[in-house]
């Protein structure tokens, strides 16, 4: 737990963090759905332990990585699917089963849960799909009694059948989370910004639809530390989508390291996405200088290791290194002015996908008003942000929720294809 709280600043207030900030506000999972998220993790949770087979066998059932840390992220371009990740802590006796056994009968007890339409079993979990493109991805640990923070073992097994492959892998996803949270402690004025963003979504939400409007929950974006991990997640999502490349991409959970890394509370959005990039960047650098692939440890168990999959290689992480200098330069120049007001929105297109930053341009033009609806422009040299006359012809909620361009491709919180 935060321990204090900081004042910080309003993310909303600089002209370049605006629009980094409308951005993420987009890409984010909306209270209503974080919601419906909470209870369905407990309906599964009661759907196994209603089961014969795991009756008396579910000891803990908690959220992990993102959903853990409140930094979860739409996985496409459209932003209607969000993958939340959630550990099942399994009785010992189960142990027995082996890696690709436990994975089997989590697989089985799931497989005819009604509200679900079809069930996956991958690697390291099973994946849940829901109608409404929510995705519960469910891995089975075993405790590591005697030991701090739920040290836990997960199961890795491809299947369909043993190999000598199959393992447990050490993972304390409940430690990092609290590690992370003591880090990135809670800025108020980030807080309220976007309680008041939620707040005016809402609003306009049940003015155009006249239908009842889910009760708001407590989930709030803590802090830019968060706020400049989602970014960069989005950002990751998207570009390894757009350059078509093929196997894992850095998993999430080494992304939320550097962000608790980089914390410095009363930062700006755009110091703070630069911050998390500059300290990713220097540290894949001097691991490729070196000859060797980046090695990065949960801080509070080394024996789980974050890269323990990613990178495949040292050219992958230049790869990745070369894709955050990219966004460095991009926020630098948008802060700046530097960019030719024209560029500006295809620009943060290609970092960012053509929905959400299309959204985010009508949302500001639609916040400016008049004076805005009636220019060209509203990005000047002073670092204002550029809303072509075009984007701003159609009101905020009228985007289409046709898909994307760029949808990224999806992936689980460590990287892994799903």
């Amino acid at each position: 737990m935060n321990m204090s709280a900081f004042t910080g600043i309003d993310p909303f207030l600089d002209p370049a963090d605006r629009i980094l900030a409308q951005i993420a506000f987009n890409i984010q999972l909306p209270p209503s759905l974080h919601a419906k998220a909470i209870s369905r993790y407990e309906a599964v949770r009661r759907h196994l332990e209603a089961t014969t087979f795991f009756t008396d066998g579910i000891e803990h059932f908690y959220p992990q990585g993102s959903m853990a840390i409140d930094a979860t992220i739409s996985t496409r371009g459209t932003d209607d699917e969000y993958d939340i990740d959630i550990i099942a802590q399994l009785a010992a006796r189960y142990r027995r089963l082996g890696p690709l056994g436990v994975l089997m009968a989590l697989e089985a007890a799931l497989s005819n849960y009604y509200p679900v339409e079809k069930v996956i079993r991958q690697t390291r979990c099973v994946t849940l799909f829901y109608a409404d493109k929510m995705h519960l991805d469910i891995s089975a640990s075993f405790r590591e009694h005697g030991t701090p923070e739920r040290r836990s073992q997960i199961m890795h097994a491809k299947g369909p059948n043993p190999s000598v492959e199959d393992c447990e892998v050490p993972s304390n996803a409940y430690g990092f989370a609290e590690h992370y949270k003591s880090r990135t402690p809670a800025e108020t004025a980030v807080i309220e910004a976007f309680r008041r963003k939620w707040d005016d979504f809402d609003r306009i939400r049940a003015d155009a639809e006249v239908d009842e409007v889910p009760d708001q929950t407590p989930f709030v974006v803590k802090n830019m530390a968060t706020l400049a991990l989602q970014l960069v997640k989005r950002n990751r999502n998207i570009t390894y989508d757009r350059k078509r490349r093929t196997g894992r991409m850095v998993p999430s959970v080494l992304l939320a390291h550097y962000a608790a890394r980089s914390a410095v509370p009363g930062r700006t959005l755009s110091d703070a996405l630069i911050a998390l990039c500059s300290l990713l960047i220097v540290d894949i650098r001097r691991a490729s200088m070196l000859g060797k692939t980046l090695v990065v440890v949960n801080p509070t168990w080394d024996q789980d290791e974050f890269t323990d999959r990613w990178p495949e290689s040292i050219e992958q992480q230049d790869e990745f290194a070369d894709d955050l200098i990219e966004l460095v330069a991009a926020v630098e120049q948008l802060r700046s002015g530097k960019l030719d007001p024209v560029d500006v929105p295809d620009r943060l297109r290609q970092l960012f996908g053509d929905y959400v930053v299309t959204a985010a341009i009508r949302k500001l033009a639609q916040d400016n008003g008049g004076a805005v609806r009636g220019a060209t422009q509203s990005y000047t040299k002073t670092g204002g942000i550029l809303v072509p006359a075009s984007a701003v012809a159609a009101p905020a909620l009228a985007a289409p929720r046709a898909a994307s361009p760029v949808s990224a491709s999806r992936h689980d919180f460590y990287g892994d294809p799903i």
